[in-house]
């Protein structure tokens, strides 16, 4: 299970086993901090009048919570389960999952020099969790640039065997955006400035630009990058590259948007 520490933060979102469902409320086990015990008063758990608590929570199921207070010489956590909206209950349980796979991850690192996973988390993995937030952030960032991680003071055998499990095992999120451009000039030599005109247009600073030819006189452009306000991005910039080139050779572009996946 992924590392934590021993008791949650006040307005944490922590997931949760519901153990014993009572009328005024229910008890559950938190699932990233050892099963320790949390409660829901059932004022807590919905909005508005609960007439049958069971309407709402059951036994055996799993739920993310806000936390609402902790006591820690009691060992007591107040729970909110009316406080987490459907986004936050989405977002939190793929970070419970991504945790679980860097976890395993980091196991197949320490293997790789003969580590266990409690020398891994000792040696570098504790270490990432405090510099990225997470140990899946971790990984991700190892994806992206590894020299990064020997900029912390790691030793490289662990940033190399790092960055190879992370090329190997993660797949960064990314958005698609499809459009068509569509170019023409009446130049005699057109053709030449069509090619250097698309050839300008895929040269992306923060996304993958591909254009490919779809027809005269009609390419298909697209981008894939990190989140869809860096695809418009680029998106705008490669077509303005490609109009300007073009518009030197006499020629119009216009541009057709597609629906974006």
């Amino acid at each position: 299970m992924p590392r934590k520490a021993e008791f949650p933060e006040n307005g944490d979102l922590v997931l949760c086993s519901v153990q014993n469902v009572k009328n005024f409320g229910a008890f559950v086990s938190l699932d990233e901090y050892d099963g320790r015990e949390g409660f829901i008063h059932v004022r807590d758990v919905a909005t508005g009048w609960v007439k049958y608590i069971r309407d709402h929570v059951r036994e055996g199921q799993k739920v993310v919570c806000k936390v609402l207070g902790v006591d820690k010489e009691r060992g007591h956590i107040d729970l909110s389960l009316k406080q987490v909206n459907d986004h936050q209950r989405r977002e939190k349980i793929q970070e419970h999952r991504n945790e679980k796979k860097a976890e395993k991850l980091l196991e197949i690192v320490g293997t790789k020099l003969g580590k266990t996973l409690d020398e891994a988390y000792d040696e570098v993995g504790s270490k990432l969790v405090e510099e990225y937030g997470t140990l899946y952030g971790a990984f991700e960032q190892a994806t992206i640039d590894k020299a990064s991680l020997g900029e912390l003071g790691l030793d490289e055998k662990w940033v190399s065997a790092f960055a190879e499990v992370a090329s190997e095992n993660i797949q960064l999120p990314s958005v698609v955006i499809d459009a068509t451009i569509e170019a023409t000039t009446p130049a005699p030599d057109g053709i030449d400035h069509l090619r250097e005109a698309m050839m300008s247009g895929v040269k992306g600073k923060d996304a993958t630009v591909e254009i490919s030819y779809l027809g005269a006189p009609r390419y298909r452009i697209t981008v894939v990058a990190e989140d869809y306000k860096v695809a418009e991005s680029e998106l705008k910039q490669a077509v303005d590259r490609v109009t300007s080139r073009i518009q030197k050779a006499d020629g119009t572009v216009a541009l057709k948007r597609k629906e974006e996946t």
